[in-house]
């Protein structure tokens, strides 16, 4: 297994530069230069002056190829550089400032979507056509239909505005600090409810219905008949013999949708105002902060193909016959 690692994380590199020379490539082409927003609100003669000079400070006035050479000799120091907003605060900074915030959210809803997906699957599966299986069906359809933006506004409207129930922008209310240690704790708490619920809607339709689709095609194997021959319960049938293979391709989803969350966060932040990484990728590209873009796509290509790493990974700890092929290999 550690051989097989090691090698995945030899291959990750060279494909790590290339997301990064195609993201460079793809931002510098987009129109609008950051020197040019800065110096919007100047006069004709002042502005062309100030964009020059600023160019010339950001390095923009070399070519696109110098430009990346420079930004991946400093990215192999791990120097990231510095924003193009005002603040120039190193961009290092910034990321460690929102990054755990976004972290934090998605490790909540993949926690509550695996919680909820798996047990919804199997019951669906192994209950099919009945009505748990038929409100499932129609609750996947739902929430593959529902836009996260769209379903943020409704909750925002029903139980921020009308109920009043929980706040609708941000982590802490404007009186957080005056607040006693429980109260603190439950503002913060009641600030997580909708965005999490928004996050976790349409990611709980899809992996539901993966569990189910996989746990149909598992119970239909001959050693799942046999084992039910033998006089096993249907709770040891399922539990024992047959959960771990459906999880299998749910694994490799699971790997695969980490870009998505990181993602949809950036839905989910905008909307309830959440300082975390899907809103400065937001504010950085309406500014063009290139260092900022490059830096949050630096991290989120690092964390999916970490989260690929690790899907293969636990393959091998779901299904002892991979750990073999795999040491047969090596």
């Amino acid at each position: 297994m550690i051989p097989y690692a090691l090698r995945r994380v030899a291959l990750a590199i060279p494909l790590l530069v290339g997301i990064t020379f195609i993201s460079f490539l793809v931002i510098h082409l987009a129109p609008g230069e950051p020197v040019e927003l800065q110096t919007g609100d100047l006069g004709i003669k002042s502005s062309a002056q100030a964009i020059e000079s600023l160019r010339k400070l950001y390095g923009l006035d070399q070519p696109l190829y110098v430009q990346y050479w420079s930004w991946v000799t400093r990215l192999a120091r791990l120097d990231f550089g510095r924003s193009f907003a005002p603040d120039g605060k190193p961009v290092l900074q910034k990321i460690g400032e929102r990054l755990p915030i976004t972290l934090f959210l998605n490790i909540i809803e993949m926690l509550l979507i695996l919680a909820l997906a798996v047990p919804i699957g199997v019951l669906s599966a192994t209950r099919q056509y009945s009505v748990f299986d038929k409100i499932t069906t129609v609750f996947v359809f739902v929430g593959f239909a529902t836009p996260d933006f769209w379903l943020a506004l409704l909750l925002m409207i029903l139980f921020g505005v009308q109920l009043g129930w929980l706040p609708i922008s941000g982590l802490r209310s404007p009186t957080w600090e005056f607040l006693s240690f429980w109260r603190q704790h439950w503002d913060f708490l009641s600030h997580l409810v909708l965005p999490i619920v928004v996050a976790t809607f349409g990611g709980l339709a899809g992996f539901s219905r993966y569990m189910r689709q996989s746990m149909l095609e598992v119970v239909r194997q001959e050693y799942v008949q046999t084992a039910r021959a033998k006089g096993l319960s249907e709770q040891a049938v399922i539990g024992k013999h047959a959960l771990r293979n459906a999880l299998l391709p749910v694994v490799t989803i699971l790997g695969l949708s980490l870009p998505g969350l990181i993602g949809g966060s950036v839905i989910v932040e905008s909307v309830f105002a959440i300082p975390g990484m899907g809103q400065l990728m937001v504010q950085a590209v309406f500014s063009r902060d290139y260092p900022v873009i490059m830096g949050n796509l630096v991290i989120v290509s690092t964390l999916t193909l970490v989260a690929n790493l690790l899907a293969d990974i636990s393959y091998g700890l779901v299904d002892p016959r991979i750990r073999v092929g795999r040491r047969g290999r090596s």
